[in-house]
Protein backbone atom coordinates (compact mmCIF):
# COMPACT_ATOMS: atom_id res chain seq x y z
CA UNK A 1 0.00 0.00 0.00
CA UNK A 2 2.72 2.47 0.91
CA UNK A 3 4.28 2.24 -2.54
CA UNK A 4 1.19 3.88 -4.02
CA UNK A 5 2.31 7.16 -2.50
CA UNK A 6 5.81 6.74 -3.99
CA UNK A 7 4.53 5.71 -7.42
CA UNK A 8 2.17 8.64 -7.68
CA UNK A 9 5.06 10.91 -8.63
CA UNK A 10 7.04 8.51 -10.80
CA UNK A 11 10.40 9.49 -9.31
CA UNK A 12 13.24 6.99 -9.35
CA UNK A 13 16.14 5.81 -7.19
CA UNK A 14 17.45 8.28 -4.59
CA UNK A 15 15.30 11.14 -5.88
CA UNK A 16 12.27 8.93 -5.46
CA UNK A 17 12.94 8.80 -1.73
CA UNK A 18 13.73 12.51 -1.33
CA UNK A 19 10.76 13.94 -3.20
CA UNK A 20 9.39 16.98 -1.35
CA UNK A 21 5.84 16.67 -2.66
CA UNK A 22 5.62 13.06 -1.55
CA UNK A 23 7.04 13.99 1.85
CA UNK A 24 4.39 16.69 2.21
CA UNK A 25 1.67 14.17 1.37
CA UNK A 26 2.87 11.73 4.04
CA UNK A 27 3.23 14.53 6.60
CA UNK A 28 -0.31 15.71 5.82
CA UNK A 29 -1.63 12.20 6.46
CA UNK A 30 0.23 12.06 9.76
CA UNK A 31 -1.16 15.44 10.83
CA UNK A 32 -4.65 14.31 9.94
CA UNK A 33 -4.37 11.39 12.36
CA UNK A 34 -4.12 13.75 15.38
CA UNK A 35 -1.42 11.66 17.02
CA UNK A 36 0.16 11.73 20.44
CA UNK A 37 2.63 8.85 20.36
CA UNK A 38 6.21 8.09 21.31
CA UNK A 39 8.33 5.95 18.98
CA UNK A 40 11.92 4.78 19.09
CA UNK A 41 14.48 3.91 16.47
CA UNK A 42 17.78 2.11 17.09
CA UNK A 43 20.04 3.37 14.32
CA UNK A 44 22.49 6.25 14.14
CA UNK A 45 21.89 6.60 10.40
CA UNK A 46 18.17 7.02 11.02
CA UNK A 47 18.93 9.74 13.55
CA UNK A 48 21.19 11.53 11.08
CA UNK A 49 18.47 11.41 8.43
CA UNK A 50 15.84 12.66 10.87
CA UNK A 51 17.86 15.68 11.99
CA UNK A 52 19.62 16.41 8.68
CA UNK A 53 16.36 16.63 6.72
CA UNK A 54 14.34 18.33 9.45
CA UNK A 55 12.04 15.37 10.02
CA UNK A 56 12.25 15.97 13.77
CA UNK A 57 10.31 19.21 13.27
CA UNK A 58 7.74 17.46 11.09
CA UNK A 59 7.25 14.72 13.68
CA UNK A 60 6.78 17.28 16.44
CA UNK A 61 4.10 19.05 14.40
CA UNK A 62 2.39 15.69 13.84
CA UNK A 63 2.32 14.67 17.49
CA UNK A 64 5.11 12.10 17.17
CA UNK A 65 7.95 11.99 19.68
CA UNK A 66 10.95 10.05 18.35
CA UNK A 67 13.62 8.67 20.67
CA UNK A 68 16.91 7.01 19.76
CA UNK A 69 17.79 3.79 21.54
CA UNK A 70 20.95 1.64 21.56
CA UNK A 71 21.66 1.98 17.85
CA UNK A 72 25.29 3.11 17.88
CA UNK A 73 27.72 0.15 18.09
CA UNK A 74 30.71 2.24 19.16
CA UNK A 75 28.53 3.78 21.88
CA UNK A 76 27.09 0.58 23.35
CA UNK A 77 30.51 -1.08 23.60
CA UNK A 78 31.36 -0.73 27.31
CA UNK A 79 34.49 0.79 28.81
CA UNK A 80 35.75 -2.66 29.84
CA UNK A 81 36.14 -3.75 26.21
CA UNK A 82 37.93 -0.55 25.23
CA UNK A 83 40.25 -1.08 28.17
CA UNK A 84 40.97 -4.61 26.94
CA UNK A 85 42.25 -3.42 23.58
CA UNK A 86 44.09 -0.49 25.19
CA UNK A 87 45.84 -2.96 27.49
CA UNK A 88 46.92 -5.08 24.51
CA UNK A 89 48.29 -1.99 22.78
CA UNK A 90 50.29 -1.14 25.90
CA UNK A 91 51.65 -4.69 25.93
CA UNK A 92 53.25 -4.12 22.53
CA UNK A 93 50.72 -5.66 20.16
CA UNK A 94 49.70 -3.91 16.97
CA UNK A 95 46.07 -2.86 17.42
CA UNK A 96 43.80 -2.16 14.45
CA UNK A 97 40.61 -0.23 15.09
CA UNK A 98 37.92 1.79 13.39
CA UNK A 99 38.46 5.54 13.66
CA UNK A 100 35.52 6.27 15.96
CA UNK A 101 36.35 3.41 18.32
CA UNK A 102 39.96 4.56 18.59
CA UNK A 103 38.85 7.85 20.17
CA UNK A 104 36.64 6.38 22.92
CA UNK A 105 38.13 6.58 26.40
CA UNK A 106 39.01 3.55 28.47
CA UNK A 107 39.76 4.12 32.13
CA UNK A 108 42.28 6.91 31.58
CA UNK A 109 43.14 7.03 27.89
CA UNK A 110 42.06 6.06 24.37
CA UNK A 111 43.78 4.20 21.57
CA UNK A 112 44.50 7.53 19.89
CA UNK A 113 46.20 8.69 23.09
CA UNK A 114 48.35 5.57 23.04
CA UNK A 115 49.31 6.16 19.42
CA UNK A 116 50.48 9.64 20.39
CA UNK A 117 52.64 7.98 23.06
CA UNK A 118 54.30 5.79 20.43
CA UNK A 119 52.25 2.59 20.62
CA UNK A 120 51.38 0.90 17.34
CA UNK A 121 47.71 1.69 16.79
CA UNK A 122 46.41 1.55 13.22
CA UNK A 123 43.16 3.08 11.98
CA UNK A 124 41.44 0.79 9.46
CA UNK A 125 38.28 0.85 7.37
CA UNK A 126 37.57 -2.85 7.84
CA UNK A 127 38.91 -6.19 8.96
CA UNK A 128 40.51 -6.76 5.54
CA UNK A 129 42.90 -3.87 6.24
CA UNK A 130 43.86 -5.45 9.57
CA UNK A 131 44.61 -8.78 7.86
CA UNK A 132 46.85 -7.00 5.35
CA UNK A 133 48.78 -5.46 8.25
CA UNK A 134 49.23 -8.91 9.79
CA UNK A 135 50.58 -10.27 6.50
CA UNK A 136 53.17 -7.50 6.37
CA UNK A 137 54.61 -8.02 9.86
CA UNK A 138 55.77 -10.77 12.19
CA UNK A 139 54.25 -8.98 15.18
CA UNK A 140 50.93 -9.85 16.76
CA UNK A 141 48.01 -7.89 15.25
CA UNK A 142 44.73 -7.51 17.16
CA UNK A 143 41.60 -6.26 15.41
CA UNK A 144 38.90 -4.67 17.58
CA UNK A 145 35.73 -6.01 15.95
CA UNK A 146 32.97 -3.54 16.83
CA UNK A 147 29.49 -3.63 15.34
CA UNK A 148 26.10 -5.28 15.20
CA UNK A 149 24.97 -8.01 12.81
CA UNK A 150 25.86 -5.61 9.99
CA UNK A 151 29.63 -6.02 10.36
CA UNK A 152 29.80 -9.40 12.12
CA UNK A 153 29.57 -11.38 8.83
CA UNK A 154 32.78 -9.78 7.51
CA UNK A 155 34.58 -10.85 10.69
CA UNK A 156 33.14 -14.35 10.38
CA UNK A 157 34.10 -14.80 6.72
CA UNK A 158 37.61 -13.52 7.45
CA UNK A 159 38.04 -16.09 10.22
CA UNK A 160 36.70 -18.83 7.93
CA UNK A 161 39.22 -17.84 5.26
CA UNK A 162 42.15 -18.70 7.56
CA UNK A 163 43.97 -15.41 8.30
CA UNK A 164 47.68 -15.32 9.32
CA UNK A 165 48.66 -16.98 12.61
CA UNK A 166 49.72 -13.63 14.07
CA UNK A 167 46.19 -12.24 13.60
CA UNK A 168 43.54 -12.23 16.35
CA UNK A 169 40.15 -10.63 16.90
CA UNK A 170 38.80 -8.99 20.02
CA UNK A 171 35.13 -9.65 19.34
CA UNK A 172 32.88 -6.79 20.44
CA UNK A 173 30.04 -7.68 18.05
CA UNK A 174 26.52 -7.56 19.43
CA UNK A 175 23.11 -8.93 18.49
CA UNK A 176 20.32 -6.34 18.31
CA UNK A 177 17.13 -8.34 19.16
CA UNK A 178 18.24 -9.36 22.70
CA UNK A 179 19.06 -5.72 23.48
CA UNK A 180 15.64 -4.60 22.29
CA UNK A 181 14.07 -7.26 24.52
CA UNK A 182 16.12 -5.98 27.47
CA UNK A 183 15.21 -2.37 26.70
CA UNK A 184 11.49 -3.07 26.47
CA UNK A 185 11.66 -5.26 29.57
CA UNK A 186 13.02 -2.36 31.62
CA UNK A 187 9.89 -0.34 30.88
CA UNK A 188 11.66 2.98 31.54
CA UNK A 189 10.25 4.59 28.41
CA UNK A 190 6.69 3.88 27.35
CA UNK A 191 6.69 3.32 23.60
CA UNK A 192 3.96 2.89 21.02
CA UNK A 193 6.26 1.56 18.29
CA UNK A 194 9.77 0.67 17.16
CA UNK A 195 11.45 1.59 13.89
CA UNK A 196 13.99 -1.14 13.20
CA UNK A 197 17.37 -0.59 11.51
CA UNK A 198 17.70 -1.37 7.83
CA UNK A 199 21.39 -2.34 7.97
CA UNK A 200 20.94 -4.95 10.70
CA UNK A 201 17.73 -6.19 9.10
CA UNK A 202 19.50 -6.73 5.78
CA UNK A 203 21.40 -9.50 7.56
CA UNK A 204 18.87 -10.93 10.05
CA UNK A 205 15.67 -10.26 8.12
CA UNK A 206 12.26 -9.49 9.61
CA UNK A 207 11.43 -12.67 11.53
CA UNK A 208 13.65 -12.10 14.63
CA UNK A 209 11.57 -9.05 15.58
CA UNK A 210 8.27 -10.91 15.60
CA UNK A 211 8.68 -12.30 19.10
CA UNK A 212 9.00 -8.74 20.43
CA UNK A 213 5.69 -7.68 18.91
CA UNK A 214 4.04 -10.76 20.39
CA UNK A 215 5.64 -10.34 23.81
CA UNK A 216 5.13 -6.59 24.22
CA UNK A 217 2.17 -5.95 21.88
CA UNK A 218 4.30 -3.41 20.05
CA UNK A 219 4.15 -2.30 16.39
CA UNK A 220 7.44 -2.49 14.49
CA UNK A 221 8.53 -1.35 11.03
CA UNK A 222 11.87 -2.05 9.36
CA UNK A 223 12.93 1.17 7.62
CA UNK A 224 15.43 2.35 5.03
CA UNK A 225 17.53 5.48 5.41
CA UNK A 226 16.19 8.04 2.97
CA UNK A 227 13.79 10.75 4.24
CA UNK A 228 10.75 9.13 2.65
CA UNK A 229 11.74 5.75 4.11
CA UNK A 230 11.69 7.21 7.60
CA UNK A 231 8.50 9.22 7.05
CA UNK A 232 6.71 6.23 5.61
CA UNK A 233 7.89 3.96 8.44
CA UNK A 234 6.46 6.41 10.98
CA UNK A 235 3.20 6.55 9.02
CA UNK A 236 3.02 2.74 8.98
CA UNK A 237 3.65 2.62 12.73
CA UNK A 238 0.98 5.27 13.34
CA UNK A 239 -1.49 3.24 11.31
CA UNK A 240 -0.79 0.17 13.43
CA UNK A 241 -1.28 2.18 16.61
CA UNK A 242 -4.55 3.58 15.27
CA UNK A 243 -5.81 0.10 14.35
CA UNK A 244 -4.65 -1.47 17.61
CA UNK A 245 -2.25 -3.82 15.78
CA UNK A 246 1.11 -5.15 16.88
CA UNK A 247 3.03 -6.71 14.01
CA UNK A 248 6.28 -6.37 12.11
CA UNK A 249 6.12 -4.64 8.72
CA UNK A 250 8.89 -4.08 6.21
CA UNK A 251 9.09 -0.66 4.58
CA UNK A 252 12.59 -1.42 3.23
CA UNK A 253 11.48 -4.22 0.91
CA UNK A 254 13.86 -3.15 -1.84
CA UNK A 255 16.76 -4.39 0.34
CA UNK A 256 15.50 -6.37 3.35
CA UNK A 257 14.10 -9.85 2.84
CA UNK A 258 11.98 -11.74 5.32
CA UNK A 259 14.75 -14.18 6.26
CA UNK A 260 17.65 -11.82 5.72
CA UNK A 261 20.92 -12.93 4.16
CA UNK A 262 21.25 -16.71 4.59
CA UNK A 263 24.94 -16.84 3.62
CA UNK A 264 25.88 -14.13 6.10
CA UNK A 265 23.86 -15.80 8.85
CA UNK A 266 25.48 -19.15 8.08
CA UNK A 267 28.98 -17.67 8.35
CA UNK A 268 28.12 -16.04 11.68
CA UNK A 269 26.65 -19.29 13.00
CA UNK A 270 29.81 -21.21 12.07
CA UNK A 271 32.20 -18.78 13.74
CA UNK A 272 30.31 -17.26 16.68
CA UNK A 273 28.28 -18.46 19.60
CA UNK A 274 26.11 -16.16 21.74
CA UNK A 275 27.57 -14.78 24.95
CA UNK A 276 26.15 -12.87 27.90
CA UNK A 277 27.73 -9.42 27.68
CA UNK A 278 27.42 -5.93 29.11
CA UNK A 279 26.13 -3.03 27.04
CA UNK A 280 26.87 0.56 27.96
CA UNK A 281 23.84 1.85 29.83
CA UNK A 282 22.65 -1.68 30.58
CA UNK A 283 23.72 -4.56 32.77
CA UNK A 284 24.55 -7.96 31.34
CA UNK A 285 22.18 -8.83 28.48
CA UNK A 286 21.92 -12.62 27.97
CA UNK A 287 23.05 -13.99 24.59
CA UNK A 288 23.53 -10.51 23.15
CA UNK A 289 27.25 -10.75 22.38
CA UNK A 290 29.52 -12.92 20.27
CA UNK A 291 32.44 -15.11 21.17
CA UNK A 292 34.44 -17.26 18.81
CA UNK A 293 33.61 -20.95 18.89
CA UNK A 294 36.16 -23.34 20.34
CA UNK A 295 37.52 -24.43 16.97
CA UNK A 296 38.47 -20.80 16.19
CA UNK A 297 39.96 -19.86 19.57
CA UNK A 298 43.43 -19.48 18.05
CA UNK A 299 42.04 -16.23 16.57
CA UNK A 300 40.35 -15.12 19.82
CA UNK A 301 42.42 -12.35 21.43
CA UNK A 302 40.74 -12.94 24.81
CA UNK A 303 41.90 -16.56 24.80
CA UNK A 304 45.32 -16.06 23.22
CA UNK A 305 46.23 -13.16 25.53
CA UNK A 306 44.25 -14.28 28.56
CA UNK A 307 47.15 -13.75 30.97
CA UNK A 308 47.80 -10.22 29.70
CA UNK A 309 44.15 -9.30 30.21
CA UNK A 310 43.79 -10.64 33.76
CA UNK A 311 44.32 -7.19 35.25
CA UNK A 312 41.08 -6.02 33.58
CA UNK A 313 39.02 -8.37 35.76
CA UNK A 314 40.02 -6.49 38.91
CA UNK A 315 39.05 -3.06 37.60
CA UNK A 316 35.87 -1.15 38.43
CA UNK A 317 34.30 0.60 35.46
CA UNK A 318 32.07 3.62 35.87
CA UNK A 319 30.60 6.10 33.43
CA UNK A 320 32.48 9.43 33.37
CA UNK A 321 31.08 11.80 35.97
CA UNK A 322 28.17 13.80 34.59
CA UNK A 323 28.02 11.85 31.31
CA UNK A 324 24.53 10.59 30.45
CA UNK A 325 25.49 8.41 27.51
CA UNK A 326 24.03 5.34 29.23
CA UNK A 327 20.68 7.08 29.75
CA UNK A 328 20.70 8.30 26.15
CA UNK A 329 21.26 4.76 24.84
CA UNK A 330 18.20 3.56 26.77
CA UNK A 331 16.11 6.43 25.38
CA UNK A 332 15.68 7.93 28.85
CA UNK A 333 17.41 11.22 27.97
CA UNK A 334 18.19 13.39 24.97
CA UNK A 335 21.60 14.91 24.25
CA UNK A 336 20.58 18.39 25.36
CA UNK A 337 19.54 17.02 28.77
CA UNK A 338 23.16 16.17 29.58
CA UNK A 339 24.80 19.05 31.45
CA UNK A 340 28.11 18.34 29.70
CA UNK A 341 26.67 18.56 26.18
CA UNK A 342 28.24 21.29 24.05
CA UNK A 343 30.17 22.72 26.98
CA UNK A 344 32.61 20.24 28.50
CA UNK A 345 31.73 17.57 25.94
CA UNK A 346 32.23 18.37 22.23
CA UNK A 347 33.39 16.24 19.28
CA UNK A 348 36.92 17.66 19.71
CA UNK A 349 36.95 16.90 23.45
CA UNK A 350 34.40 14.13 23.85
CA UNK A 351 33.66 12.80 27.32
CA UNK A 352 31.46 9.89 26.26
CA UNK A 353 31.17 7.76 23.12
CA UNK A 354 27.77 9.26 22.23
CA UNK A 355 29.71 12.40 21.31
CA UNK A 356 32.65 10.54 19.75
CA UNK A 357 30.84 8.40 17.19
CA UNK A 358 29.28 9.83 14.05
CA UNK A 359 26.31 7.56 14.85
CA UNK A 360 26.00 8.87 18.40
CA UNK A 361 23.00 10.98 19.35
CA UNK A 362 25.16 13.68 20.95
CA UNK A 363 27.48 13.95 17.95
CA UNK A 364 24.54 14.31 15.57
CA UNK A 365 22.77 16.82 17.81
CA UNK A 366 25.95 18.89 18.12
CA UNK A 367 26.77 18.76 14.40
CA UNK A 368 23.38 19.94 13.17
CA UNK A 369 22.80 22.17 16.18
CA UNK A 370 25.97 24.08 15.28
CA UNK A 371 24.64 24.62 11.77
CA UNK A 372 21.32 25.92 13.10
CA UNK A 373 23.07 28.25 15.52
Amino acid sequence: MHYKIYEAHGVEDMFRYRNRETADRIAAKLKGMELNIRLMHVCGTHQDTIVHFGLDSIFKECGVEMRQGPGCPVCVTPTREYEEVITLARKGHVVASFGDASRVMGLKSSLIDLRAEGHDVRIVYGIEDAVKIAKQTDRSVVFMAVGFETTAPSTATTILSGPPENFTVLSCHRYMPPALDALLGLGEVRLQGLMEPGHVSTIIGVEPYEILSQKYRLPQVVAGFEPLDVLMAVYMLAQQVERGEAKVENEYTRVVKNRGNPKALEAMEKVFEPADVEWRGFNIIPRSGTQLRKKFQRYDARKVFEDELKSIEEQTFKQPEGCRCGDILRGVADAEECKLFGLVCTPEHAVGPCMVSAEGLCNIAYKYGQRKR
